[in-house]
């Protein structure tokens, strides 16, 4: 797994994410929401979809993902394909007939990053429930107007990482990025003290 493989794979899992899961869900159930699942992530309603590894999981079947286009997979899941419309102006960019590239290792990897932040926000405030989020690919909570979580990766830093992210502004040097605090995974090795610490220096 190279840095190429790791970015083509993420920006493929943040579409299958908005195109596949969350479209549909919220065409048919009215929720974006998103959550993360043991080596992957899902709805969390109906249709019933999941990403495990390098394949989208659909009731028995297991369709892998690398190869294939955004209009195949949603014939094939029977939910159709397409991001929620109306509701940001954000996104993956990706179209239907985008062709995925997802390479095994890089998936486990960035699905192994939302799995890590998923237990160490809910470590972190267990009366919370983590939210992927399909507009910026994302796993977060909300506490006092602070947001807290998990990037895979994006434009900002091309590698997965930890933020966060106050509603208003604040100073210092904890505060290292333009929208708040942010660090890569690799370099925290006590994920939930860092959500603490930015608790206590956004107060």
């Amino acid at each position: 797994m190279n840095a190429n493989e790791l970015t083509a794979t993420r920006r493929s899992l943040h579409a299958v994410a908005e195109l596949i899961m969350a479209g549909p869900q919220y065409r048919q159930s009215g929720t974006i929401r998103l959550r993360v699942t043991p080596g992957g992530f899902a709805t969390v309603t109906d249709p019933d979809l999941r990403v495990e590894g390098h394949e989208l999981v659909v009731g028995s079947e297991r369709l892998p993902l690398d190869g294939r286009s955004f209009d195949d997979l949603g014939r094939e899941t029977g939910a159709g394909a397409g991001a929620p419309e109306n509701l940001y102006t954000d996104g993956s960019g990706a179209s239907l007939d985008d062709i995925l590239t997802v390479d095994a290792a890089a998936a486990e990897h960035l699905e192994k990053s939302l799995a890590l932040g998923d237990r160490a926000l809910r470590a972190f405030a267990p009366e919370a429930t983590p939210v992927l989020w399909p507009e910026h690919f994302d796993l977060g909570i909300t506490l006092d107007k602070v947001n807290y979580g998990v990037s895979p990766g994006d434009g900002y830093l091309d590698v997965p990482y930890a933020y966060v992210d106050p509603w208003e502004p604040r100073s210092g040097d904890f505060w290292n990025a333009p929208f708040g605090a942010a660090h890569p995974l690799s370099d925290l090795p006590d994920l939930p003290a860092f959500f603490a610490e930015g608790r206590e220096r956004a107060t």
